[in-house]
């Protein structure tokens, strides 16, 4: 099956010959459909806390940040080029003349004013075709701009990563998502001297910009919060790379005989999630953020989350505590059953007739489990995940963030329950990562490898399978404790096309 350039390759990744064969095994076997239950709805596993119990967790936040003893990062997967930002506007660039304008075309020319890179794009036209922006639009050299914006000559934008676009316009100048996240830092992820810790996910081929526009800003929102920034970044592993393979489910070979190993998706960096250093760890993606003026609700409700996760925690360790120990009293682990049930959302119909050692060793096993924290939206319509009752492989039943990906469609109720869900994930976590004895959890072990998925790809005109890892936030997470709280909508801005930068919130 593999020659010697293949071992080489293997190699080179770090990935077993068994880890290839595992893999091509899934494409053959394919992934089981998840078992759902329910989706998650407020009072059924998604708590709405009272204004009351709102300012009773930003105050446990505090308490716990002015702990010198704990530590924060906030972890912002930042590696995704921006380049399916623009595609309506590279359909336009190679349409023909006549052909009509998309609405994300159209309101891209409508608003181009109003665009955080509006000056920097103006310069670029005046460089490249001596004329400014809006002069070319109105002579009807629109592809002239777009071709500004995005080639290498221009901008660039179509090949640089979203964090480094400017989205936000401000009297001092243009930010980037990059620097909205180091101001977020600054204002719910401080730690008691003055540390504001941010690791990014970054692609190899732009590292060094982030960097570059870090040093170039971080003294300035340092010296404007009063803060000193801690950046780091890691690349995704060349280990967590997966085998792409033919329609009949062999190797997928290039023109020079050599495998095709493409990126796992996200799921991926939960080998760079499991590096961080910390006690809690924020995450969130790059493309979701706001101006300033509209920063309070993101601030409140990341407190809240924060310090409902370390509410919990300090009762979850005083639990393990007791149970690490040994001899406790039927009645006080039915209290910890209760509480496992109730307060983490994980039931087992089996627990309720277990006793004594055994009840002991399942409580302890499924309290000692990174935890966190999930902010959910109402579900106005956007694609992607949601919250959900799921049975998992020891037949127990906990919340789960689902893509449609892992539910079978065929199934009229799974169907049903899936398009009937009343909330969306926006990728808005809180997580406690270390235990009780204060060692880091190893989260690879808490993946479920049942969750991954097969999509198809196309590579030089050649139809492909790929596979993708169990997602971050999905499968990645699957043996963790969850805890899911309903969360403005305010809090969710993200950019997935050009066209988005000109809604309200981004203005």
């Amino acid at each position: 099956m593999t020659n010697n350039e293949d071992k080489a390759l293997l190699q080179q990744k770090g990935i077993s010959e068994e880890r290839l064969q595992q893999m091509l095994l899934n494409f053959q076997t394919g992934f089981p459909f998840l078992a759902i239950d329910s989706a998650a709805t407020l009072g059924h596993g998604i708590l709405s806390p009272s204004e009351t119990e709102q300012e009773a967790y930003i105050a446990a936040w505090h308490r716990y940040i002015a702990d010198e003893e704990h530590s924060v990062v906030k972890f912002v997967p930042a590696s995704g080029a921006a380049s399916r930002m623009f595609k309506d506007l590279f359909a336009f660039a190679e349409a023909a003349d006549d052909a009509p304008l998309s609405p994300v075309v159209a309101t891209f020319f409508e608003r181009l004013p109003d665009a955080a890179f509006f000056p920097d794009l103006n310069t670029a036209c005046q460089r490249l075709y001596g004329s400014s922006a809006l002069s070319l639009a109105k002579e009807g050299r629109k592809r002239d701009v777009v071709k500004a914006l995005l080639s290498k000559e221009g901008l660039n934008y179509g090949a640089l990563p979203k964090g480094l676009l400017q989205f936000h316009r401000y009297g001092t100048g243009a930010r980037t998502p990059f620097e909205e996240h180091l101001v977020e830092g600054a204002l719910y992820a401080r730690e008691n001297d003055g540390n504001v810790a941010v690791h990014f996910t970054v692609s190899p081929e732009h590292r060094e910009l982030f960097q570059n526009l870090c040093t170039k800003v971080a003294p300035i929102y340092e010296q404007a919060y009063g803060v000193r920034f801690n950046v780091s970044y890691s690349e995704q592993k060349p280990s967590t790379d997966t085998v792409a393979v033919n329609a009949d489910n062999t190797p997928f070979r290039q023109a020079d005989g050599t495998l095709l190993f493409r990126p796992g998706g996200h799921g991926a960096l939960i080998e760079n999630l499991n590096e961080i250093q910390a006690d809690v760890v924020f995450v969130k993606n790059i493309d979701n953020v706001v101006p300033d003026h509209l920063k309070a609700d993101t601030v409140r409700w990341k407190q809240v989350l924060a310090g409902l996760l370390v509410d919990l925690q300090e009762q979850v360790f005083s639990y393990l505590e007791e149970l690490s120990h040994g001899d406790v009293p039927e009645e006080r682990m039915q209290e910890i059953l209760r509480f496992l049930e109730e307060k983490l959302c994980c039931r087992c119909e089996a627990a309720e007739g277990m006793a004594g050692l055994e009840l002991l060793d399942y409580l302890f096993c499924k309290l000692n489990r990174p935890l966190r924290v999930c902010g959910m939206v109402r579900n106005v319509g956007e694609p992607g995940g949601g919250p959900f009752w799921a049975y998992n492989a020891d037949g127990s039943l906990s919340l789960q963030i689902l893509e449609s990906s892992q539910i079978d469609m065929q199934d009229s109720r799974s169907k049903a329950l899936f398009e009937g869900g009343t909330h969306f994930n926006p990728v808005d976590l809180v997580c406690a990562v270390r235990d009780y004895e204060d060692e880091p959890f190893f989260l690879p072990d808490f993946v479920d490898e049942a969750t991954g998925f097969i999509s198809h790809k196309s590579k030089d005109g050649r139809e492909l399978k790929a596979l993708e890892l169990p997602g971050l936030w999905n499968g990645a997470m699957s043996d963790w404790n969850t805890v899911f709280v309903e969360v403005p909508s305010s809090t969710f801005n993200p950019v997935k096309t050009v066209a988005d930068l000109f809604r309200p919130q981004h203005q």
